[in-house]
């Protein structure tokens, strides 16, 4: 048996939650010295290093896994609690995900708003990554659960498919007339500035993949948030893959356009959960797969 201090595993956890030595002081009201000397005697304990200390902190292979022991002891207690009715002194408990932006800009917020609704004192605290990325931050153990496009099961985790997220690609009627006055061909594509969330984003890439075989190298624009995206698309900067549910109204009202109604790009959506946690993360899993049945495409 570890048998772990209750204060040092907290004052852990909460450095690798908030990043910093002082945050962590503040959030658990004792000094940054207590945080620092607790940190170390539980290394010396276990006799190894599990913060690497920088801005922010961030933990070894094994800060991670006592991390999420932390995470899955907490989950489980407060599905406890929820189970026994009020507990006075009990607080709400956060759940870590990692999705991806377009997930969130569109549907998952209502899932969350769900699962919340279902249990009273849920938190959650939401990392946002490239849907080809967002597992590895479950598979690193700093989630409990991830939106991804990663089908296969991380080691100690379920998966289950949730459906497809639809992409269009999709610019101004100006700048369609500017660049593409001969139709989207690959030698206009080449030269067309794009827009690109971030260098995760492959989304683009794929969509001129699978229009032309081997896809042209454009220009791109770097815009990592998902309105700034849509909002740079309307204003003639770039052409980009933009989900359907945030296309309908700039379509309707002509503010974009498709480059090819007849050619979508899906992307399938899987949700990633640790197993050990699998009944306290049991009423966010179902708003989950609720939502998603409503708003993605089926696989």
């Amino acid at each position: 048996m570890l048998n772990l201090d209750a204060a040092q595993i907290a004052a852990l956890a909460e450095v690798l939650r908030t990043g910093s030595f002082d945050r962590a002081a503040a959030a658990l009201s004792v000094t940054p010295s207590a945080i620092s000397q607790r940190i170390k005697a539980l290394e010396e304990r276990l006799g190894t290093v599990l913060i690497r200390r920088g801005q922010p902190c961030t933990g070894t292979a094994a800060g991670l896994r006592l991390f999420r022991h932390a995470e899955e002891v907490a989950l489980l207690e407060h599905a406890l609690a929820a189970d026994l009715g009020p507990v006075p002194g009990a607080g709400g408990h956060t759940i870590r995900i990692a999705a991806n932006a377009d997930s969130f800009a569109t549907w998952l917020p209502a899932a969350l708003a769900a699962a919340a609704e279902a249990v009273p004192g849920l938190l959650f605290d939401v990392t946002l990554d490239d849907q080809d990325h967002s597992a590895e931050w479950l598979r690193r153990g700093e989630v409990a659960a991830a939106v991804t496009s990663h089908a296969e099961p991380i080691q100690g985790c379920d998966s289950l498919a949730l459906g497809a997220l639809r992409y269009h690609a999709s610019a101004s009627p100006d700048y369609l007339g500017r660049h593409f006055p001969n139709g989207v061909t690959a030698e206009a594509c080449a030269r067309a500035p794009m827009l690109t969330f971030n260098r995760k984003d492959e989304l683009q890439t794929r969509w001129l993949a699978a229009r032309f075989g081997t896809p042209p190298t454009p220009p791109s624009h770097f815009l990592p948030a998902a309105q700034a995206f849509i909002d740079a698309a309307k204003l003639g900067l770039g052409w980009g893959m933009n989900p359907e549910q945030l296309l309908w109204a700039p379509v309707i009202s002509g503010s974009l356009v498709l480059l090819d109604e007849t050619q979508p790009l899906d992307t399938p959506l899987y949700w990633q959960s640790a197993r050990a946690v699998r009944p306290a993360l049991a009423p966010l899993t179902q708003a989950i797969r609720a939502q998603a049945r409503k708003e993605l495409r089926a696989g």
